[in-house]
C-alpha cells in the first residue's frame, strides 16, 4: 500500500455510516500514510490472534476479565510508560511490533477484538486519558488499555476528572465521564494527538499528514483544514495553506471569519 492508496481507504472510511466504520483497516491506513515503507502484517496477525484467544476466554471468564487477559496477558499489549511522546506510540504498526503505545492506539486492538466477539466495547473520550467502556451484566465498567485493561473504579474516574481540571459537579457525573464515542472519534482522537505532538516538535510535515487524515476521516468538519493550513504555513507552503483555508471556508461559512483573516494574512505574504 502506498500513500495514495492509504488516502483512498481513509476517504472511503469518511463516507461510511458510524456503525460500519472500518476501525482496524482505517488505523492501518493511517499508519501506512505516515510511513508507506512498512508492512501491516503484524497488525493483522495480532488482531486475528486476539479474536481467537478472546473467543476462547469468553467461554469461562467475564467479559472484562477475558478482554484484559487476552490483550495484556496473552498478547502483552500495554502503555508505554517511558517514552510517551515517541511517534511510534501513535500508530498500530509500531504498536504491533513493540507491544506498547498510547492508550488510544492499544485501544484500537481491544475494540477490534471485542467487535468480532460480540462484546459491547466503546471508546470513552475521557479528558487527558483515553478509556474504554464495556457493558456487563452488572452495568458498564471503565477499562484502561494503557494499564493492561484494568477496571477503573468510579472514585478513580472522579479523581482523574478533577485532576484534568473538570469542576466537581461534572467530575461526579459518571454518565458524562463514561459517555461512549464512535470508532471514528477514536481514530480522530489519535490523529489529533499526532498533530499536537508534531506541532510541538516543529515537525510540520508530520503535522500536515495527521491533519489531512482527520480531514479525510471526517469530511464535513472544517477544523482539520485549518490545521492543514497552519502546518503548511509552518513549512512555508503558502499557496497550499491558502488552498486549505479555502476548503475550510467552503465547509463552514461561520468558521470562515477566523479563516478569512488568516487567509488574507497568507495572501499578503504570497504577494
Amino acid at each position: 500500500m502506498n500513500r495514495e492508496e492509504a488516502e483512498a481507504i481513509l476517504s472511503h472510511a469518511g463516507t461510511v455510516p458510524e456503525g460500519d466504520f472500518p476501525l482496524l483497516d482505517a488505523a492501518i491506513a493511517c499508519a501506512i500514510h505516515e510511513d508507506p515503507t512498512r508492512d501491516a502484517g503484524a497488525v493483522r496477525e495480532i488482531a486475528a490472534i486476539a479474536v481467537d484467544r478472546l473467543s476462547d476466554r469468553l467461554k469461562r471468564e467475564s467479559p472484562e476479565e477475558a478482554i484484559a487477559e487476552t490483550m495484556a496477558g496473552d498478547l502483552g499489549l500495554s502503555g508505554d510508560l517511558f517514552t510517551v511522546d515517541a511517534p511510534e506510540n501513535a500508530d498500530v504498526i509500531s504498536v504491533a511490533n513493540r507491544r506498547r503505545g498510547l492508550a488510544v492506539t492499544v485501544g484500537v486492538f481491544y475494540l477490534h477484538a471485542a467487535r468480532k466477539c460480540g462484546l459491547t466495547l466503546q471508546g470513552v473520550d475521557f479528558p487527558g486519558h483515553f478509556l474504554l467502556r464495556i457493558e456487563t451484566d452488572e452495568g458498564p465498567l471503565a477499562l484502561d488499555p494503557f494499564s493492561e485493561g484494568r477496571v477503573v473504579l468510579p472514585s478513580e474516574l472522579t479523581r482523574r476528572a478533577l485532576h484534568a481540571g473538570l469542576t466537581p459537579n461534572v467530575a461526579d457525573r459518571l454518565d458524562r465521564l463514561m459517555a461512549p464515542v464512535s470508532d471514528r472519534a477514536v481514530l480522530l482522537r489519535l490523529q489529533n494527538i499526532v498533530y499536537a505532538n508534531a506541532t510541538n516538535y516543529g515537525d510540520f510535515a508530520r503535522a500536515e499528514r495527521a491533519a489531512l487524515r482527520r480531514a479525510l476521516l471526517d469530511p464535513i468538519d472544517h477544523r482539520p483544514w485549518l490545521d492543514v493550513a497552519a502546518a503548511r504555513e509552518g513549512q512555508g507552503a503558502l499557496a497550499g495553506a491558502l488552498e486549505a483555508l479555502q476548503r475550510a471556508t467552503a465547509l463552514d461559512g461561520g468558521a470562515a471569519l477566523a479563516a478569512r483573516a488568516h487567509r488574507e494574512r497568507v495572501r499578503l505574504r504570497l504577494n
